[in-house]
């Protein structure tokens, strides 16, 4: 089974620029995206195979998040049950036989850190959420988490340190997340693999040269460790700032993990 996971910065926009052949070709089983800026209404090009579902923020052309699924879920459901950041869109979770998928897209603290405590109160709301799901059943959550947890998940590290995206503050909850029964799957298969990055500026040409963050992930719960078989950034993917990640995973060993 192969997830993908993609900050698109606007859905629209990007299925101009390369969306639909990569998508296709692909062909994921789960394909999670953030930052939609989009109604469900605008939706208005073909997804055959898949079921989706969008969680839109009420303000238009902002944030927004989405999952395509060629299996049906048992349920799904919208946010994680506080209103303030659930206007945003900002969490869709699947629930299947097996597990669960949540994809996330996590607050960004702004320049000047203006929404780092609004992003604080996020982040432990959302650790409780995903704490609750996973006493019935495994979990996988991934997204756009807006946060390069350690120095080598960025090219710049010490330049950076009150950046949002890699403050203490934030860097911390990523680490209090991983320890309360989770994993960062890209770092449990290559720990020390550097300049591999999912976000880079627009500007002074930064992804010409890999000067990025990795800042998007798939993060899954520890019993899943085994059945990870592989996860991929697909870097050289373009139409967006962010690029996609793919998540291979043994759907078969997942019964004998419960």
């Amino acid at each position: 089974m192969n997830l993908i996971t993609w900050n698109v910065n606007g859905l629209r926009a990007v299925y101009k620029k390369g969306f639909e052949e990569f998508f296709n070709q692909v062909d994921a089983d789960i394909f999670c995206i953030q930052e939609t800026k989009m109604q469900l209404e605008q939706l208005d090009f073909p997804l055959p195979k898949y079921h989706y579902y969008f969680n839109s923020a009420l303000k238009k052309g902002y944030s927004g998040t989405a999952i395509f699924t060629k299996k049906e879920p048992i349920r799904a459901s919208f946010g994680i049950g506080i209103e303030e950041y659930d206007q945003e869109g900002r969490v869709i979770t699947l629930e299947f036989e097996k597990f669960y998928v949540v994809t996330v897209y996590t607050p960004n603290s702004q320049r000047e850190l203006t929404r780092l405590s609004y992003r604080m109160r996020f982040e432990d709301a959302l650790r409780d959420y995903l704490l609750n799901l996973n006493k019935t059943k495994p979990v996988i959550m991934c997204g756009d988490l807006n946060v390069a947890h350690e120095e080598i998940d960025l090219k710049n590290p010490k330049t950076n340190h009150k950046s949002a995206g890699f403050t203490d503050e934030e860097r911390e909850k990523m680490t209090l997340l991983l320890s309360s029964g989770f994993l960062d799957t890209y770092r449990y298969l290559y720990p020390t693999e550097t300049d591999c990055y999912t976000w880079w500026s627009y500007m002074m040409k930064a992804r010409e040269k890999n000067i990025g963050w990795r800042i998007d992930y798939f993060i899954v719960s520890e019993n899943l460790k085994n059945a990870i078989k592989d996860v991929k950034i697909h870097k050289d993917i373009l139409g967006s700032d962010h690029c996609p990640v793919e998540l291979i995973i043994n759907e078969n060993l997942i019964n004998s993990i419960n």
